[in-house]
């Protein structure tokens, strides 16, 4: 016996949505306008289905599915490299847009892309057998970092990341590694991005930009760093 998930979702209309994923490298395997517009792309063992909806308003989407990969890097950057050719730059807000690659605290390593439709496909490769979120850290900072980027990603509020970090970084009596400092004001950037605060994300950019790092702390803050150039770009 052999079963295969495929979802299928929805969007306006069928072919802004169909340009986006041949830019990814899939293929449009299959597409037709009547009875209904319906339409299938494919890549590798991805394979997605698209129906098309007059009155459907993609800002307004929660339709979401999970693709799992054994080489999240490689996709991520094969994405972007599509992305960058297409409109010139990384699309980071609005429609369509990929964000950065994480370590989630639930034991994988993911990112996640939303279509001209509003469908968020969140990439992942697991690394941990544990799918439990790990506890948030005690310790100040990097308990921030836990909270923003779960309100940043999962929760999909960009607000409430940049309330948690902008509360953090008023602390007075504690201070930041170079490391977290690093991590909270790049992850500031991106939401301040997202909500459409340009004069937010260039601050904490311009700031990230400046923290000093030793060679070990830019090899374990390699993510954050190629996020931060990846916004100032």
């Amino acid at each position: 016996m052999s079963e295969k998930t495929i979802p299928m979702l929805p969007c306006r209309t069928l072919q802004p949505v169909l340009d986006f994923y041949t830019v990814l490298g899939f293929e449009v395997t299959f597409q037709q306008k009547s009875p209904n517009p319906y339409a299938v792309v494919e890549r590798g063992g991805i394979q997605l289905h698209f129906f098309g909806m007059k009155r459907y308003d993609p800002a307004e989407s929660y339709s979401t599915c999970y693709i799992r990969t054994d080489d999240v890097d490689g996709l991520h950057e094969d994405f972007r490299t599509g992305l960058k050719a297409a409109y010139g730059r990384i699309p980071a807000r609005g429609l369509p847009r990929i964000g950065p690659l994480k370590d989630a605290s639930h034991g994988v390593r993911q990112f996640l892309v939303t279509d001209p439709g509003g469908n968020c496909l969140r990439i992942g490769q697991q690394t941990s057998q544990d799918h439990h979120h790990r506890p948030a850290p005690k310790e100040t900072f990097s308990r921030a970092l836990h909270h923003a980027s779960l309100f940043a990603d999962s929760r999909d509020d960009p607000a409430g990341a940049a309330k948690i970090i902008d509360r953090t970084l008023r602390t007075a009596d504690e201070q930041p590694t170079p490391v977290q400092l690093l991590r909270l004001l790049v992850l500031r950037a991106d939401v301040a991005e997202r909500l459409g605060d340009d004069e937010t994300a260039t601050s904490a950019l311009a700031e990230a930009a400046a923290v000093p790092l030793t060679t070990q702390e830019r090899k374990s803050a390699h993510d954050d760093l190629e996020r931060l150039e990846e916004l100032r770009g």
